[in-house]
Protein backbone atom coordinates (compact mmCIF):
# COMPACT_ATOMS: atom_id res chain seq x y z
CA UNK A 1 0.00 0.00 0.00
CA UNK A 2 2.13 2.43 -1.42
CA UNK A 3 1.18 6.55 -1.34
CA UNK A 4 -0.98 6.17 1.93
CA UNK A 5 -2.97 9.08 2.91
CA UNK A 6 -2.73 10.09 6.27
CA UNK A 7 -5.35 8.95 7.42
CA UNK A 8 -6.08 5.29 7.13
CA UNK A 9 -9.34 3.35 8.18
CA UNK A 10 -10.00 0.13 9.01
CA UNK A 11 -12.28 -2.24 6.45
CA UNK A 12 -14.93 -4.91 6.68
CA UNK A 13 -12.94 -6.19 3.65
CA UNK A 14 -11.11 -8.58 4.97
CA UNK A 15 -8.70 -8.18 1.89
CA UNK A 16 -8.14 -4.37 2.75
CA UNK A 17 -7.99 -5.40 6.95
CA UNK A 18 -5.51 -7.87 5.99
CA UNK A 19 -3.19 -5.44 4.21
CA UNK A 20 -3.50 -2.96 7.06
CA UNK A 21 -2.35 -5.28 9.37
CA UNK A 22 0.35 -6.12 7.38
CA UNK A 23 1.78 -2.31 7.04
CA UNK A 24 1.23 -1.89 10.65
CA UNK A 25 3.32 -4.87 11.69
CA UNK A 26 6.14 -3.56 9.38
CA UNK A 27 5.93 0.07 10.51
CA UNK A 28 4.37 1.70 7.79
CA UNK A 29 1.14 2.61 9.77
CA UNK A 30 0.13 2.82 13.13
CA UNK A 31 -3.05 2.90 14.80
CA UNK A 32 -3.86 6.18 16.21
CA UNK A 33 -7.83 5.37 17.80
CA UNK A 34 -10.08 2.67 17.53
CA UNK A 35 -10.30 1.95 13.37
CA UNK A 36 -8.23 4.64 12.36
CA UNK A 37 -4.36 4.58 11.72
CA UNK A 38 -2.00 6.97 10.38
CA UNK A 39 1.08 6.87 7.70
CA UNK A 40 2.15 9.59 9.79
CA UNK A 41 4.83 8.14 12.11
CA UNK A 42 6.67 11.05 13.39
CA UNK A 43 3.18 13.48 14.62
CA UNK A 44 1.62 13.16 18.05
CA UNK A 45 -1.79 11.85 17.57
CA UNK A 46 -4.03 14.55 18.87
CA UNK A 47 -2.08 16.82 15.70
CA UNK A 48 -2.70 14.65 13.55
CA UNK A 49 -6.01 14.34 14.54
CA UNK A 50 -7.01 17.98 14.49
CA UNK A 51 -5.02 18.15 11.44
CA UNK A 52 -7.96 15.77 9.34
CA UNK A 53 -10.60 16.02 12.05
CA UNK A 54 -13.70 16.39 9.32
CA UNK A 55 -12.30 13.78 7.21
CA UNK A 56 -12.43 11.65 10.53
CA UNK A 57 -15.62 12.80 11.82
CA UNK A 58 -17.26 12.18 8.09
CA UNK A 59 -16.34 8.51 8.28
CA UNK A 60 -17.27 8.02 11.77
CA UNK A 61 -20.47 9.22 11.85
CA UNK A 62 -21.90 9.53 8.33
CA UNK A 63 -24.90 11.87 7.89
CA UNK A 64 -24.06 14.12 10.77
CA UNK A 65 -24.38 17.45 11.22
CA UNK A 66 -22.06 20.31 12.25
CA UNK A 67 -24.61 22.11 14.65
CA UNK A 68 -24.81 24.79 17.29
CA UNK A 69 -21.78 26.53 18.01
CA UNK A 70 -19.79 24.55 15.95
CA UNK A 71 -21.90 25.40 12.76
CA UNK A 72 -21.18 29.02 13.38
CA UNK A 73 -17.81 28.08 14.17
CA UNK A 74 -16.95 25.64 11.66
CA UNK A 75 -13.89 24.06 13.03
CA UNK A 76 -13.44 22.68 16.94
CA UNK A 77 -12.87 24.85 19.36
CA UNK A 78 -10.56 24.01 22.39
CA UNK A 79 -10.46 20.53 21.13
CA UNK A 80 -14.29 19.94 21.12
CA UNK A 81 -17.15 19.93 18.29
CA UNK A 82 -20.48 19.32 18.25
CA UNK A 83 -22.59 17.21 16.11
CA UNK A 84 -26.22 16.84 15.71
CA UNK A 85 -26.86 13.01 14.86
CA UNK A 86 -28.94 9.22 15.55
CA UNK A 87 -27.68 8.49 18.95
CA UNK A 88 -25.92 11.06 21.64
CA UNK A 89 -23.14 10.10 23.20
CA UNK A 90 -19.54 11.35 24.08
CA UNK A 91 -16.81 10.33 21.76
CA UNK A 92 -13.26 10.64 22.61
CA UNK A 93 -10.46 10.97 20.30
CA UNK A 94 -6.68 11.88 20.49
CA UNK A 95 -6.90 15.75 20.58
CA UNK A 96 -10.46 15.78 20.27
CA UNK A 97 -14.19 15.26 22.06
CA UNK A 98 -16.87 14.84 19.86
CA UNK A 99 -20.43 15.68 21.39
CA UNK A 100 -22.63 13.88 19.16
CA UNK A 101 -26.46 15.31 20.09
CA UNK A 102 -29.23 13.77 18.86
CA UNK A 103 -31.56 15.36 16.33
CA UNK A 104 -33.12 15.83 13.30
CA UNK A 105 -31.40 14.80 10.35
CA UNK A 106 -29.51 15.92 8.19
CA UNK A 107 -32.52 16.71 5.08
CA UNK A 108 -33.98 20.08 7.18
CA UNK A 109 -31.94 23.27 6.80
CA UNK A 110 -28.33 22.17 6.30
CA UNK A 111 -25.66 22.74 3.48
CA UNK A 112 -22.97 19.93 2.57
CA UNK A 113 -19.84 20.38 4.66
CA UNK A 114 -17.44 17.35 3.66
CA UNK A 115 -18.20 14.19 2.13
CA UNK A 116 -20.64 12.53 4.58
CA UNK A 117 -20.43 15.64 6.76
CA UNK A 118 -23.20 18.19 7.10
CA UNK A 119 -23.57 21.68 8.50
CA UNK A 120 -26.32 23.63 9.44
CA UNK A 121 -27.17 26.50 7.23
CA UNK A 122 -27.41 30.18 9.04
CA UNK A 123 -30.82 30.00 9.92
CA UNK A 124 -30.80 26.97 11.53
CA UNK A 125 -27.78 26.99 13.30
CA UNK A 126 -28.81 30.68 14.82
CA UNK A 127 -32.19 28.93 16.22
CA UNK A 128 -29.62 25.70 17.74
CA UNK A 129 -27.68 28.79 19.31
CA UNK A 130 -31.22 30.15 20.79
CA UNK A 131 -31.77 26.83 22.95
CA UNK A 132 -31.95 27.60 26.32
CA UNK A 133 -29.46 24.75 28.14
CA UNK A 134 -27.71 24.69 31.71
CA UNK A 135 -24.47 24.98 31.30
CA UNK A 136 -23.15 20.89 32.78
CA UNK A 137 -19.42 21.51 30.85
CA UNK A 138 -16.60 24.14 30.29
CA UNK A 139 -17.79 24.61 27.31
CA UNK A 140 -21.30 24.50 26.30
CA UNK A 141 -23.21 23.86 22.83
CA UNK A 142 -24.26 27.12 22.10
CA UNK A 143 -22.30 30.06 21.57
CA UNK A 144 -22.02 32.64 24.49
CA UNK A 145 -24.84 35.46 24.15
CA UNK A 146 -21.98 38.46 23.29
CA UNK A 147 -20.05 36.07 21.17
CA UNK A 148 -23.28 35.13 19.14
CA UNK A 149 -24.22 39.04 19.50
CA UNK A 150 -21.48 40.09 18.00
CA UNK A 151 -21.22 37.31 14.98
CA UNK A 152 -25.05 38.85 14.17
CA UNK A 153 -23.89 42.40 14.26
CA UNK A 154 -20.65 41.26 11.70
CA UNK A 155 -23.24 40.17 9.45
CA UNK A 156 -24.57 43.63 9.53
CA UNK A 157 -21.69 45.11 8.85
CA UNK A 158 -20.22 42.90 6.21
CA UNK A 159 -23.19 41.61 4.52
CA UNK A 160 -25.89 44.30 5.08
CA UNK A 161 -29.26 44.14 7.19
CA UNK A 162 -31.49 42.49 4.32
CA UNK A 163 -29.25 39.54 4.67
CA UNK A 164 -29.47 39.49 8.75
CA UNK A 165 -33.11 39.92 8.00
CA UNK A 166 -33.47 37.15 5.31
CA UNK A 167 -32.15 34.84 7.92
CA UNK A 168 -34.79 35.47 10.28
CA UNK A 169 -37.49 35.02 7.21
CA UNK A 170 -35.51 31.57 6.39
CA UNK A 171 -35.30 30.59 10.04
CA UNK A 172 -39.14 31.27 10.07
CA UNK A 173 -39.65 28.20 7.69
CA UNK A 174 -38.20 26.09 9.25
CA UNK A 175 -40.12 25.98 12.65
CA UNK A 176 -42.57 23.30 11.83
CA UNK A 177 -39.96 20.75 11.23
CA UNK A 178 -37.77 21.68 13.77
CA UNK A 179 -39.69 22.28 16.22
CA UNK A 180 -38.68 25.02 17.63
CA UNK A 181 -41.02 27.91 18.03
CA UNK A 182 -39.64 29.55 21.47
CA UNK A 183 -36.22 29.67 19.99
CA UNK A 184 -37.38 31.69 16.80
CA UNK A 185 -39.13 33.97 19.13
CA UNK A 186 -36.05 34.63 21.11
CA UNK A 187 -34.06 35.32 18.06
CA UNK A 188 -36.58 37.73 16.30
CA UNK A 189 -36.25 39.91 19.55
CA UNK A 190 -32.41 39.79 19.02
CA UNK A 191 -32.84 40.37 15.56
CA UNK A 192 -34.80 43.45 16.04
CA UNK A 193 -32.94 45.34 19.04
CA UNK A 194 -30.38 44.90 16.45
CA UNK A 195 -32.14 46.64 14.03
CA UNK A 196 -33.45 49.35 16.47
CA UNK A 197 -37.22 48.23 15.64
CA UNK A 198 -37.30 47.01 19.34
CA UNK A 199 -35.25 48.00 22.54
CA UNK A 200 -31.89 47.26 22.78
CA UNK A 201 -31.66 46.58 26.78
CA UNK A 202 -31.81 42.74 25.84
CA UNK A 203 -27.76 43.25 24.14
CA UNK A 204 -25.27 42.32 25.89
CA UNK A 205 -22.31 42.75 23.63
CA UNK A 206 -20.69 46.57 23.71
CA UNK A 207 -20.28 45.90 19.48
CA UNK A 208 -23.77 44.84 19.59
CA UNK A 209 -25.18 47.43 21.65
CA UNK A 210 -23.45 50.47 19.89
CA UNK A 211 -25.22 49.04 16.70
CA UNK A 212 -28.77 49.68 18.10
CA UNK A 213 -27.82 52.66 19.31
CA UNK A 214 -26.40 54.32 15.38
CA UNK A 215 -22.96 54.27 16.15
CA UNK A 216 -21.65 51.09 14.83
CA UNK A 217 -17.71 50.62 15.54
CA UNK A 218 -14.81 47.98 13.94
CA UNK A 219 -14.01 46.01 16.74
CA UNK A 220 -10.85 44.83 15.39
CA UNK A 221 -9.58 48.30 15.28
CA UNK A 222 -11.12 48.05 19.04
CA UNK A 223 -8.74 45.37 19.60
CA UNK A 224 -6.24 47.09 18.07
CA UNK A 225 -6.21 50.42 19.84
CA UNK A 226 -6.72 48.51 23.25
CA UNK A 227 -3.36 46.26 22.58
CA UNK A 228 -1.53 50.18 21.63
CA UNK A 229 -3.62 51.47 25.67
CA UNK A 230 -1.94 48.64 26.95
CA UNK A 231 1.48 49.02 25.63
CA UNK A 232 1.81 52.72 26.32
CA UNK A 233 0.29 52.72 30.10
CA UNK A 234 3.12 50.47 30.76
CA UNK A 235 5.55 52.49 30.01
CA UNK A 236 7.48 55.66 31.32
CA UNK A 237 8.46 58.16 28.73
CA UNK A 238 10.74 60.99 28.39
CA UNK A 239 9.47 63.92 27.71
CA UNK A 240 11.14 66.92 25.99
CA UNK A 241 10.18 70.46 26.76
CA UNK A 242 9.65 72.88 23.74
CA UNK A 243 12.75 75.14 23.67
CA UNK A 244 10.46 77.13 20.63
CA UNK A 245 8.81 79.11 22.99
CA UNK A 246 8.51 82.34 21.83
CA UNK A 247 6.23 83.47 18.93
CA UNK A 248 9.02 83.58 15.99
CA UNK A 249 10.69 80.22 16.79
CA UNK A 250 7.53 78.60 17.28
CA UNK A 251 6.57 79.74 13.70
CA UNK A 252 9.81 78.75 12.50
CA UNK A 253 8.97 75.07 13.57
CA UNK A 254 6.05 74.72 12.38
CA UNK A 255 7.21 76.15 8.77
CA UNK A 256 9.35 72.57 8.82
CA UNK A 257 6.59 70.77 10.42
CA UNK A 258 4.06 71.72 8.02
CA UNK A 259 6.71 71.33 4.75
CA UNK A 260 7.86 67.46 6.09
CA UNK A 261 4.02 67.02 7.01
CA UNK A 262 3.25 68.02 3.16
CA UNK A 263 6.17 66.32 1.81
CA UNK A 264 5.28 62.91 3.38
CA UNK A 265 2.24 62.26 1.55
CA UNK A 266 3.57 63.74 -1.78
CA UNK A 267 2.63 67.20 -1.72
CA UNK A 268 6.61 68.13 -2.54
CA UNK A 269 8.00 71.44 -2.95
CA UNK A 270 11.89 72.87 -2.85
CA UNK A 271 12.23 74.83 0.78
CA UNK A 272 12.13 78.04 -1.10
CA UNK A 273 9.01 77.54 -2.77
CA UNK A 274 7.60 76.93 0.51
CA UNK A 275 8.91 79.63 1.82
CA UNK A 276 7.50 81.69 -0.86
CA UNK A 277 4.20 80.27 -0.32
CA UNK A 278 4.31 80.34 3.67
CA UNK A 279 5.75 84.28 3.56
CA UNK A 280 3.91 85.71 0.69
CA UNK A 281 0.38 83.44 1.85
CA UNK A 282 -0.18 83.22 -1.96
CA UNK A 283 0.02 79.85 -3.96
CA UNK A 284 1.81 78.68 -6.76
CA UNK A 285 -0.24 79.47 -10.14
CA UNK A 286 0.89 76.37 -11.35
CA UNK A 287 0.13 74.11 -8.28
CA UNK A 288 -2.75 75.82 -6.19
CA UNK A 289 -4.47 72.98 -4.66
CA UNK A 290 -1.07 71.69 -3.62
CA UNK A 291 -0.23 75.35 -2.10
CA UNK A 292 -2.82 75.58 -0.30
CA UNK A 293 -2.37 72.09 1.53
CA UNK A 294 1.12 73.74 2.95
CA UNK A 295 -0.88 77.17 3.72
CA UNK A 296 -3.49 74.86 5.19
CA UNK A 297 -1.26 73.12 7.67
CA UNK A 298 0.74 75.53 8.24
CA UNK A 299 -2.44 78.04 9.49
CA UNK A 300 -2.98 75.20 12.06
CA UNK A 301 0.44 74.15 13.29
CA UNK A 302 1.42 77.92 13.37
CA UNK A 303 -1.31 78.62 15.98
CA UNK A 304 -0.45 78.52 19.35
CA UNK A 305 -3.67 78.99 20.68
CA UNK A 306 -5.02 76.72 17.90
CA UNK A 307 -2.88 74.01 18.96
CA UNK A 308 -3.67 74.01 22.88
CA UNK A 309 -6.93 72.74 21.86
CA UNK A 310 -7.87 69.36 23.06
CA UNK A 311 -10.86 66.93 22.60
CA UNK A 312 -12.93 67.12 25.79
CA UNK A 313 -15.15 64.42 25.02
CA UNK A 314 -15.68 62.06 22.15
CA UNK A 315 -18.41 64.20 20.57
CA UNK A 316 -15.68 67.10 20.45
CA UNK A 317 -13.22 64.85 19.19
CA UNK A 318 -15.41 64.54 15.75
CA UNK A 319 -15.85 67.89 15.67
CA UNK A 320 -12.55 69.11 16.39
CA UNK A 321 -11.17 66.53 13.40
CA UNK A 322 -13.86 68.08 10.75
CA UNK A 323 -12.68 71.88 12.37
CA UNK A 324 -9.47 71.20 11.21
CA UNK A 325 -9.71 69.22 8.16
CA UNK A 326 -11.92 71.75 6.43
CA UNK A 327 -9.10 74.47 7.27
CA UNK A 328 -6.61 72.02 5.81
CA UNK A 329 -8.10 71.32 2.50
CA UNK A 330 -9.83 74.06 1.68
CA UNK A 331 -8.98 74.11 -1.56
CA UNK A 332 -9.74 70.63 -2.46
CA UNK A 333 -13.33 70.87 -3.10
CA UNK A 334 -13.75 67.13 -4.22
CA UNK A 335 -11.66 65.97 -1.06
CA UNK A 336 -15.48 67.28 0.87
CA UNK A 337 -12.76 69.49 3.68
CA UNK A 338 -14.66 68.92 6.68
CA UNK A 339 -16.40 66.03 6.28
CA UNK A 340 -16.06 62.65 6.79
CA UNK A 341 -15.82 60.11 4.13
CA UNK A 342 -18.64 58.81 2.28
CA UNK A 343 -16.50 56.18 0.17
CA UNK A 344 -13.90 53.31 1.81
CA UNK A 345 -10.44 54.13 1.45
CA UNK A 346 -7.13 52.00 1.43
CA UNK A 347 -3.97 52.21 0.99
CA UNK A 348 -1.63 49.09 -0.39
CA UNK A 349 -2.63 46.47 1.31
CA UNK A 350 -4.76 47.83 4.42
CA UNK A 351 -8.34 49.24 3.99
CA UNK A 352 -8.86 51.45 6.00
CA UNK A 353 -12.37 51.39 8.99
CA UNK A 354 -15.56 51.48 6.92
CA UNK A 355 -17.04 54.79 6.10
CA UNK A 356 -20.19 53.70 7.63
CA UNK A 357 -17.98 52.97 10.94
CA UNK A 358 -15.71 56.00 11.54
CA UNK A 359 -17.79 57.91 14.07
CA UNK A 360 -18.20 55.24 16.53
CA UNK A 361 -14.98 53.63 16.21
CA UNK A 362 -14.04 57.23 16.68
CA UNK A 363 -15.99 57.65 19.73
CA UNK A 364 -14.72 53.99 21.23
CA UNK A 365 -11.27 54.31 20.19
CA UNK A 366 -11.50 57.69 22.28
CA UNK A 367 -12.04 55.93 25.49
CA UNK A 368 -8.70 54.33 26.06
CA UNK A 369 -7.49 58.12 25.12
CA UNK A 370 -8.77 59.37 27.87
CA UNK A 371 -7.16 57.03 30.61
CA UNK A 372 -4.00 57.99 29.31
CA UNK A 373 -1.88 60.85 31.32
CA UNK A 374 1.87 60.76 29.66
CA UNK A 375 1.77 63.52 26.95
CA UNK A 376 3.67 61.70 24.65
CA UNK A 377 1.63 58.34 25.31
CA UNK A 378 -1.47 60.27 23.88
CA UNK A 379 0.83 61.82 21.60
CA UNK A 380 1.42 58.34 19.70
CA UNK A 381 -2.00 57.17 20.54
CA UNK A 382 -4.19 60.27 18.59
CA UNK A 383 -1.16 59.75 16.15
CA UNK A 384 -2.61 56.46 15.53
CA UNK A 385 -6.11 56.27 16.71
CA UNK A 386 -6.28 58.78 13.21
CA UNK A 387 -4.07 57.58 11.03
CA UNK A 388 -6.05 53.84 11.46
CA UNK A 389 -9.44 55.19 11.12
CA UNK A 390 -8.46 57.44 8.39
CA UNK A 391 -11.92 58.90 8.55
CA UNK A 392 -11.60 61.39 5.41
CA UNK A 393 -11.24 61.07 1.72
CA UNK A 394 -7.98 62.92 2.21
CA UNK A 395 -5.82 64.86 4.50
CA UNK A 396 -5.72 61.81 7.07
CA UNK A 397 -1.55 61.49 7.81
CA UNK A 398 -1.67 65.47 7.84
CA UNK A 399 -4.75 65.50 10.41
CA UNK A 400 -3.31 62.88 12.79
CA UNK A 401 -0.23 64.36 12.89
CA UNK A 402 -1.55 67.60 13.76
CA UNK A 403 -3.46 65.85 16.36
CA UNK A 404 -0.54 63.99 17.50
CA UNK A 405 1.30 67.63 17.71
CA UNK A 406 -1.44 69.37 19.75
CA UNK A 407 -1.22 66.87 22.66
CA UNK A 408 2.68 67.88 23.19
CA UNK A 409 2.26 71.77 22.62
CA UNK A 410 -0.81 71.95 25.11
CA UNK A 411 1.68 69.98 27.72
CA UNK A 412 4.70 72.50 26.47
CA UNK A 413 6.25 70.14 25.07
CA UNK A 414 8.25 69.36 21.53
CA UNK A 415 6.43 68.77 19.08
CA UNK A 416 6.85 66.11 16.36
CA UNK A 417 8.32 66.30 12.94
CA UNK A 418 8.79 63.43 10.79
CA UNK A 419 11.33 64.44 7.81
CA UNK A 420 11.88 62.82 4.78
CA UNK A 421 14.77 60.66 5.55
CA UNK A 422 12.80 58.88 8.24
CA UNK A 423 9.27 58.43 5.94
CA UNK A 424 10.28 54.91 5.15
CA UNK A 425 10.84 53.86 9.34
CA UNK A 426 7.35 55.57 9.78
CA UNK A 427 5.15 54.52 7.26
CA UNK A 428 6.66 50.98 8.17
CA UNK A 429 6.45 51.04 11.84
CA UNK A 430 2.55 52.30 11.61
CA UNK A 431 2.14 49.16 8.86
CA UNK A 432 4.14 46.98 11.56
CA UNK A 433 1.13 48.10 14.05
CA UNK A 434 -1.89 47.53 11.63
CA UNK A 435 -1.16 44.46 10.38
CA UNK A 436 1.03 42.54 12.75
CA UNK A 437 -0.17 43.83 15.86
CA UNK A 438 3.40 44.56 17.13
CA UNK A 439 3.35 48.38 18.79
CA UNK A 440 6.95 48.52 20.31
CA UNK A 441 8.54 49.49 16.92
CA UNK A 442 5.79 52.51 16.20
CA UNK A 443 6.32 53.49 19.87
CA UNK A 444 10.54 53.44 19.61
CA UNK A 445 9.78 55.04 15.86
CA UNK A 446 8.06 58.32 17.30
CA UNK A 447 10.34 58.13 20.65
CA UNK A 448 13.35 58.76 18.00
CA UNK A 449 11.22 61.05 16.26
CA UNK A 450 10.92 63.16 19.20
CA UNK A 451 14.15 63.07 20.59
CA UNK A 452 15.15 64.43 17.20
CA UNK A 453 12.82 67.37 17.11
CA UNK A 454 13.40 68.47 20.62
CA UNK A 455 17.01 69.41 18.90
CA UNK A 456 15.46 71.73 16.45
CA UNK A 457 14.94 75.09 17.50
CA UNK A 458 15.69 78.52 16.67
CA UNK A 459 14.33 82.05 15.16
CA UNK A 460 15.92 81.50 11.81
CA UNK A 461 14.50 79.38 9.02
CA UNK A 462 17.72 79.65 7.29
CA UNK A 463 19.56 77.86 10.15
CA UNK A 464 17.28 75.61 11.15
CA UNK A 465 17.47 74.43 7.46
CA UNK A 466 21.55 73.85 7.77
CA UNK A 467 21.39 72.02 11.10
CA UNK A 468 18.22 69.40 8.92
CA UNK A 469 21.01 69.46 6.18
CA UNK A 470 23.44 67.95 8.21
CA UNK A 471 20.94 65.53 10.04
CA UNK A 472 19.88 64.08 6.76
CA UNK A 473 16.23 65.37 7.19
CA UNK A 474 15.56 65.97 3.72
CA UNK A 475 17.14 63.14 1.91
CA UNK A 476 14.96 60.79 0.06
CA UNK A 477 17.12 58.11 -0.30
CA UNK A 478 17.20 55.13 1.80
CA UNK A 479 20.87 54.72 2.09
CA UNK A 480 20.58 57.88 4.40
CA UNK A 481 19.99 57.45 8.21
CA UNK A 482 18.54 60.39 10.83
CA UNK A 483 21.50 61.58 12.77
CA UNK A 484 21.63 64.15 15.28
CA UNK A 485 22.95 64.75 18.99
Amino acid sequence: MANFREIVFASSDKAISKKIQQQVKVGQLRKIAPRIYTSNLADEPKKIVLRNWYIILSHLFPGAILSHRSAIEGKPVDNQIYLTYSSARNVQLPGLTVHLLKGFDKEIGTVLFFENLYRSAEPRAYLENMEQTRNTSGFPKILPRDMLESKMEAIIRTRGENELNKIRDDARGLLSALEMEKEFEHLSKLISALLSTQPARILNSDVAKARAHGEPFDPDRITLFNLLYDELAGNDFKNYRDSNVTNKSYHCFAFFESYFSNFIEGTEFAVSEAKEIITTETPLPERDEDSHDILGTYQIVSNQKEMRILPESAEHLLGLLRNRHEILLRARVSKKPGQFKDLNNRAGDTEFVDWKLVAGTLKKGYQWYTLLQDPFARACYMMFLISEVHPFLDGNGRIARVMMNAELTSKGMSKIIIPTVYRIDYLDAIRKLTRKREASTYIRMLTRAYAFSASIYGEDLEAIEGYLKKCNAFEASEQYILKFK
